[in-house]
């Protein structure tokens, strides 16, 4: 709780109550924590239950007192502080809590004395079951969970706790709709349930309802002002929606809250970086870690600025920190990745390269992975999208000529693209969306239910193509201003190119290409907040850039034309030619902007938004014949593509293995 980690302080609490029901720190314990974290009702039933076991626990009548000052139950309020001091007279603090309490029922109007106290009935009905169902949840059994929830409801219809825990297990299964439909039901029943609010806020941000979204997040913070979390959700809410400064101030209002809150700063943070506040951003995230020493996110948002170093006392903190063998997973991974990074910068490859992998072994063994679906998947794509069926199906598609896609491989200089075309007066740059994916996917479920993505696709009737576009840009409408063009960088979209030449034939679509090793070492040293599984073992990393070239190949084989392909050394040797190039392509005026790009004020939410505001630069080209002796494993796998290329872009040991001979 000290850390601000109130998720998994309620967990050990819950588990905690497992073995030892009636313990008074326990049950309240794990009523401060969900307090934390707006669960309101479930902190009621531990409360009522420590103070009915324990009268004289001054605790209990402590914690039953915060919650009513978070509802707005004032009177209750001053009587249980009172009550908590006479029974420890010794708790001074108690006495700031009572005045505080007494300053707000002063503020209410003479007729509002006192919330009334919610309308939806109280949540000890079915405790019992409930917890039941909490421990279904932990051990892994979501299944039986909601079929006890669905039990309540049969019985009770208007168990707002019920439905809510019901939502929770829709959106669980990512079945956004389904529980935004039962939660909006809940804050019917409950205007004042906050935690029920905080999940629809949650929900609509999934749904990219932003304006929804930041309504109901408003509402968390009227309710619950008390609360940091209140102005995390609201703030969330507003990144999203890619208000930035809003956001900023609200992460800040949070912190007024809570001042050492972990999350706060972190969501702070990154939104000074996303601005372009640099020095702002780096002073946020000392902070945290000053906060929290034992927090590892700090580190990590630190490294994943690339243009950062850090201080030696720094370096050796985080060392000291992977000494410790109670370290989540996440933090080793976290501490080794912004290590590796800072002992690049000393060009101390080695001991990167050694931070780097552990970071990844770990990540590994948390992703699910296939390499041999994604080869079937490749396989499919070829086979459906061959130039007949691309015939077919022509002119069914959406002639909207407004987007353009850059796709390609992470860490492929897609951003260096990105901000050159969006420093164009025509040209919005927006950041990695998932609407296409989205919109597939949503397609492939009103298909039949046997089939799956492409497969789905050689079933669909003509027009459905353009229903596919005019969603695509439905939904991203709300990233846009009014420029005439926009640019949709998410690189997962080079799968759907021949999709694209179908539902949106005029749009633009760049690839963006790097030395096959560079760009797979690039993609390999990125922690990924989440997504691209494939990027933590080098073979596998190898054999995916693999079947992404395979699939781009076709693409360009299929669709000549079609598909702009752009190597990031060329744009570094010749910014000029390719800038040119680049317009021409999407059919854009020259404008002297696209040459300064750097100078360019814009959101960037990606890992390089920091080297995209500088001037062009070199030193990342060939980054990886540092590391050479480290990428057996991909060399290998890569072999028969780097042979294709020139002598000089092969490894050393290669070159000098020809020369002899």
């Amino acid at each position: 709780m000290q850390s601000g980690n109130a998720e998994a302080a309620a967990s050990v609490s819950l588990e905690g109550l497992g073995q030892y029901p009636e313990d008074p720190n326990i049950l309240c314990m794990a009523a401060r924590s969900l307090i934390a974290l707006l669960k309101f009702d479930e902190a009621s039933i531990h409360i009522e239950k420590a103070k009915l076991l324990h009268p004289k626990f001054s605790v209990a009548h402590e914690t039953f007192a915060d919650l009513g000052l978070i509802e707005g139950r004032y009177h209750e309020a001053v009587d249980a502080y009172q009550h908590a001091i006479s029974l420890d007279p010794g708790r001074s603090d108690l006495h700031l809590k009572i005045a505080r309490a007494r300053e707000q029922l002063s503020s209410q109007a003479p007729t509002e004395t006192e919330k009334p106290r919610r309308t939806k009935r109280r949540q000890m009905a079915y405790a019992d079951q409930i917890t039941q169902a909490a421990k279904h949840e932990r051990n892994g059994e979501p299944g039986k969970a909601e079929h006890i929830y669905r039990d309540i409801l049969k019985r009770d219809p208007d168990h707002v706790e019920a439905i809510r825990l019901l939502a929770a297990a829709a959106a669980f299964h990512r079945k956004y709709q389904d529980a935004e439909t039962l939660l909006r039901q809940a804050v019917l029943l409950a205007p004042e349930f906050a935690r029920a609010w905080l999940d629809l806020s949650n929900v609509q941000r999934q749904l990219d309802k932003h304006p929804e979204a930041i309504e109901s997040s408003q509402k968390v913070v009227e309710l619950a002002p008390e609360i940091a979390e209140s102005y995390i959700a609201l703030a969330n809410a507003q990144a999203n929606a890619s208000f930035h400064e809003d956001a900023i101030s609200t992460y800040q209002q949070a912190l007024a809250v809570s001042p050492s809150h972990p999350g706060a700063f972190s969501g702070l943070g990154h939104q000074l970086k996303t601005v372009g506040r640099q020095q702002e951003c780096i002073d946020v995230y000392r902070q945290s870690i000053s906060a929290n020493p034992r927090n590892t996110e700090p580190y990590w948002s630190l490294a994943n600025m690339k243009t950062f170093r850090f201080e030696e006392a720094e370096v050796s903190s985080m060392e000291h920190l992977l000494e410790d063998d109670s370290l989540e997973s996440i933090d080793v991974q976290q501490l080794c990745n912004a290590l590796g990074f800072e002992f690049e910068s000393r060009k101390e490859y080695d001991k990167a390269f050694k931070y780097f992998s552990r970071c990844n072994h770990e990540r590994r063994e948390s992703e699910s992975y296939d390499p041999v679906t994604n080869e079937t998947q490749a396989d499919r794509l070829i086979e459906i999208f061959n130039e007949d069926f691309l015939a077919e199906m022509q002119d069914c598609g959406v002639a909207d000529a407004s987007p353009i896609l850059i796709v390609g491989l992470p860490r492929s200089g897609s951003t260096l693209i990105e901000q050159i075309m969006a420093s164009h007066s025509m040209v919005e740059g927006t950041h990695e969306l998932s609407d296409l994916s989205y919109v597939v996917q949503t397609m492939g479920r009103t298909g039949p239910k046997t089939e799956h993505f492409p497969d789905f696709l050689t079933s669909l009737v003509p027009n459905a193509w353009s229903k596919m576009g005019s969603q695509y840009l439905e939904r991203t409408e709300k990233f846009r201003t009014g420029a005439v063009r926009f640019i949709d960088k998410n690189p997962n979209n080079f799968t759907y190119v021949g999709l694209l030449q179908l539902a949106l034939p005029n749009a633009k679509i760049i690839d963006a290409r790097r030395h096959p090793l560079d760009s797979c070492f690039g993609t390999y040293k990125q922690l990924f907040a989440s997504g691209q599984p494939f990027s933590y073992d080098l073979t596998e990393l190898g054999e995916y850039y693999l079947q992404y070239e395979r699939l781009m190949n076709h693409w360009h084989r299929v669709l000549p034309g079609k598909v702009l392909h752009v190597n990031y050394e060329d744009v570094v040797q010749d910014l000029d030619t390719q800038v040119r190039r680049l317009l021409d392509y999407c059919e854009l005026p020259v404008e002297d902007a696209c040459f300064r790009f750097h100078e360019t004020e814009r959101a960037v939410r990606t890992a390089s938004s920091e080297q995209v505001r500088q001037p062009i630069y070199a030193s990342s080209v060939d980054l990886w014949r540092n590391y050479e002796t480290h990428l057996e494993e991909l060399t290998e796998t890569l072999e028969e593509l780097l042979r294709a290329r020139p002598e000089e872009d092969w490894p050393s040991d290669w070159q000098q293995k020809s020369s002899s001979n």
